[in-house]
């Protein structure tokens, strides 16, 4: 080797890549997995609701914040919350006026259902359809700013396409979004075992799951010796001081014999 060659460089650390979809929150698990695991670089990949279950099928992100259901025939889901699910109408709407409603009270407006609606409806939307469908939730809000329709979300939602114009309100009978840590089941790896603990709050000294090595299994602690050095185990008292293990109740020996209160008759003397 000549002095002009170059020492090449360490291979880059393996890193852990969450997929997580809009309106999903990972920082503070992120925060969490960075204090405990600080040599395994967190990458977040955010990925529309409707395309999170390919990029995990792909391995294109190891595991991911996602809306339920998911198909539970090829990933485990781990569910962390339910969203509450708003109203989002014009700031001078009447429905701006009141704290909640219900889903009746929207019958007669237009409600924007959008192409990636995260909500499962048991039958319909609810309120009136538009005459066209917008392709995304952000197109739905600009149409609400607009004064055409309201938009029915999950709360974060509401929250991200914030507007000064906008507000939201409760509605108190709408079906939740939850929200879950899923991955492929079958790439369960060590680092989906660290972030399945720090989801679920365990503590850094938690066990996560994983099967203990002989290094990690806590040692032994060898019997105390009983009194008098011998190494027997101390014998163990009755509540009325009766020691259990030396004579058994009933006036027999340990070993079963009988033992008898009477002395032998005295030898003659010659």
């Amino acid at each position: 080797m000549t002095g002009t060659e170059e020492t090449p460089a360490p291979p880059a650390a393996p890193g852990f890549r969450l997929a997580y979809v809009p309106g999903a929150t990972p920082a503070k698990w992120v925060r969490i997995w960075r204090e405990r695991l600080p040599g395994v670089p967190l990458e977040l990949v955010p990925v529309p609701a409707a395309e999170v279950a390919d990029v995990l099928r792909a391995g294109a992100a190891d595991a991911g914040l996602v809306r339920l259901p998911v198909d539970r025939t090829f990933f485990s889901a781990i569910p962390l919350y339910t969203e509450t699910t708003v109203v989002m109408v014009p700031k001078d709407h009447a429905v701006a006026a009141v704290e909640e409603v219900t889903l009746a009270d929207l019958a007669d407006e237009i409600v924007q259902h959008p192409l990636d609606d995260v909500l499962e409806w048991a039958e319909r939307p609810p309120g009136q359809p538009a005459f066209e469908r917008p392709a995304t939730t952000a197109d739905a809000v600009e149409l609400v700013a607009a004064g055409v329709g309201l938009l029915v979300v999950p709360q974060s939602l509401a929250r991200l396409h914030h507007r000064r114009d906008l507000t939201y309100r409760t509605v108190t009978d709408a079906p939740g979004s939850d929200v879950a840590l899923a991955w492929p089941e079958e790439r369960t790896t060590d680092e989906v075992e660290d972030l399945i603990g720090i989801v679920r709050g365990r503590t850094v000294n938690s066990s996560r799951g994983r099967a203990q090595t002989s290094a990690e299994r806590p040692a032994k602690k060898a019997a105390a010796p009983g009194r008098g050095g011998t190494g027997r185990q101390q014998q163990k008292t009755t509540g009325g001081g009766r020691r259990q293990g030396g004579k058994a109740q009933g006036g027999k020996a340990q070993g079963g014999k009988p033992q008898s209160g009477k002395r032998g008759k005295p030898r003659k003397r010659s």
